[in-house]
C-alpha cells in the first residue's frame, strides 16, 4: 500500500500550511526522513521529512497551494506500484477551493509513529536511539523532543537497534526558513546574512516582474487586510533616550559576562509593557460582539528579512526583567540565523514593536498586525538640539508612534500610552 503524505499540524493554532516548494519530483527515490518538501505557514518555512522510504508516486498539492492541516499531499510506494486515489485529495488535481480536510491514520515505515520532526529524527541519529521505543507525549501521540531527552536520560548503554540518515541541526526546534534577522535594536552592527534576491523574469522587451509568491504574497494579503479590517490612526511622540543609554553603557559589560547582548530593544518592549499596566485596553482585541483584554502580554518584534518581514513573539513579556528580555530578543536572532524559528514563536502576539529606525527612517505609521490593537514604531535615534527648562541642549532623541485601531481606542486614551512609554524611557534608572 503506498504511504500518505499529509500536511502536518507544525503548531498548536495552525490549521492549514502552504506548499512552497516540493524537493523531489514524481518518480524520484527518497529515504525516510530526507527532506521531501518545504511548507510555509504564517511566512515560517519548514523542511518536511519523508514520514516512509520509497519512490515518489504521486504529487496531490501543487507549490503555492494552501491546504488544512491533515490532507494527503503525496503519495510514496514501491516502484511500478499504482497510487490509490485519497478521498478529498483531488486525485492529483489542485483547484482554487481548498479540499476538505481528512484524518488519515498516521503513517511512517511502520505506520505507527507519526510526524516526526527533523529535529526529533536528527536527535534519535546523533544517539542511536529507535523512536519505537519511545512514548509519545505531543498531540495525537506525536514524539516530541522532550520524549527523545526523557529516555535518553532513563535508558541503558546498549546500542540502538536501527540508523537513521544523518540530518543537519539547526536549532531547538522544527527546521525553517527565515534568513538572518536585522533586528537587535538601536546601532546594532552584527553581521547580516544576505540571501538571494528573488528571481526576476522578462515580461516583455521593456519590463520584468517579480512573481508575487510565498512570504510577499503572505505579506500583501495581511496587509491589504489590515487596511480594510481597522480605522487606522497614528500619534506620534519624542523621546530622549539620554538615561537610556547612560545606562545601557553601564551595565553592557555586565550583561555580557552573563552571555547576553543589551540593546535597545529590550528598553523599547519593557517601557511598551510599562504602558500596557498603565493602559490594558491597548493590550486587546476588537470583535463585534465586545473588546477582548488580553491577560498576557506578548510582545511582537518586526523583523525585516531580504523578501519581507516576520514577526517573533516574546510571550509574556510583563514577567521578565530586563535581562529576560534581552536573553530572549539574542535567542530568537541567534536561532533565526540558524533558520530554526518555530511556527509557534511567530502566533500569538498581542501587541507589535518595529524598529524602523535601524535603516534609517525617523518616523513612521505602520499597518496593525491584526487582529492586535496597535503597533509601536521607533525611529532612528539621533542627536538634535532641544530646549530643556528654556535652555538648548544637545540630546539623543527618537520619534515614537502609536498606530491604533479607532474601534478600541480613542485618541486620549493612545496618547496616555505613548505618554507613559515616553516617561519611562526618559525616566530610566
Amino acid at each position: 500500500m503506498p504511504t500518505n503524505v499529509i500536511m502536518p499540524q507544525l503548531g498548536e493554532s495552525v490549521v492549514e500550511g502552504t506548499v512552497s516548494k516540493w524537493l523531489k519530483r514524481e518518480g524520484d527515490s527518497i529515504a525516510e526522513l530526507e527532506p521531501l518538501l518545504e511548507v510555509n505557514t504564517d511566512k515560517v518555512d519548514t523542511e518536511i521529512p519523508a514520514p516512509a522510504s520509497g519512490v515518489l508516486l504521486k504529487l496531490l498539492v501543487p507549490e503555492g497551494a494552501t491546504v488544512k492541516v491533515g490532507t494527503p499531499i503525496a503519495l510514496i510506494g514501491q516502484p511500478g506500484e499504482e497510487p490509490v486515489a485519497l478521498p478529498g485529495a483531488g486525485n492529483g488535481q489542485h483547484h482554487a477551493a481548498t479540499p476538505p480536510p481528512v484524518t488519515p491514520p498516521p503513517v511512517t515505515r511502520k505506520g505507527d509513529l507519526g510526524f516526526i520532526s527533523p529535529v526529533v529524527a536528527k536527535l534519535a541519529d546523533e544517539h542511536k536511539v529507535d523512536l519505537y521505543q519511545i512514548k509519545g507525549t505531543g498531540q495525537g501521540g506525536r514524539i516530541t523532543k522532550k520524549d527523545v531527552l526523557a529516555f535518553l536520560e532513563t535508558r541503558t548503554a546498549a546500542p540502538a537497534k536501527t540508523e537513521a540518515p544523518a540530518w543537519e541541526q539547526v536549532g531547538d526546534g522544527d527546521l525553517f526558513r527565515p534568513t538572518e534577522l536585522q533586528f537587535a535594536g538601536q546601532g546594532d552592527k552584527g553581521q547580516v546574512i544576505t540571501p538571494p534576491p528573488p528571481p526576476v523574469r522578462p515580461a516583455s522587451p521593456d519590463s520584468d516582474f517579480i512573481p508575487v509568491e510565498g512570504m510577499r504574497k503572505v505579506i500583501a494579503e495581511h496587509m491589504v487586510r489590515s487596511k480594510h479590517t481597522s480605522p487606522h490612526v497614528t500619534t506620534v511622540f519624542e523621546a530622549d533616550l539620554s538615561r537610556v543609554l547612560a545606562h545601557l553603557d553601564k551595565n553592557q559589560a555586565a550583561f555580557e559576562r552573563d552571555g547576553v547582548r543589551l540593546t535597545l530593544t529590550a528598553y523599547f518592549i519593557a517601557a511598551m509593557v510599562a504602558a500596557v499596566k498603565a493602559v490594558p485596553l491597548v493590550n486587546s482585541q476588537w470583535t463585534d460582539e465586545k473588546i477582548l483584554l488580553k491577560r498576557e502580554v506578548n510582545v511582537g518584534m518586526a523583523v525585516a528579512l531580504e523578501e519581507g518581514l516576520i514577526v517573533p513573539v516574546i510571550k509574556r513579556a510583563d514577567e521578565k526583567s530586563l535581562l529576560g528580555l534581552a536573553r530572549e530578543i539574542n535567542d530568537l536572532a541567534k536561532r533565526a540565523r540558524g533558520k530554526a524559528l518555530r511556527a509557534d514563536e511567530v502566533q500569538g502576539g498581542t501587541l507589535t514593536l518595529t524598529n524602523h529606525g535601524v535603516s534609517g527612517s525617523l518616523f513612521a505609521t505602520p499597518i496593525i498586525n491584526q487582529p492586535q490593537t496597535a503597533i509601536v514604531g521607533v525611529g532612528k535615534m539621533e542627536k538634535r538640539v532641544v530646549v530643556i527648562n528654556d535652555a538648548i541642549a544637545i540630546r539623543p532623541m527618537a520619534y515614537l508612534t502609536l498606530t491604533f485601531d479607532h474601534r478600541v481606542l480613542d485618541g486620549a486614551v493612545a496618547d496616555r500610552f505613548m505618554a507613559t512609554m515616553k516617561t519611562t524611557l526618559e525616566g530610566w534608572d
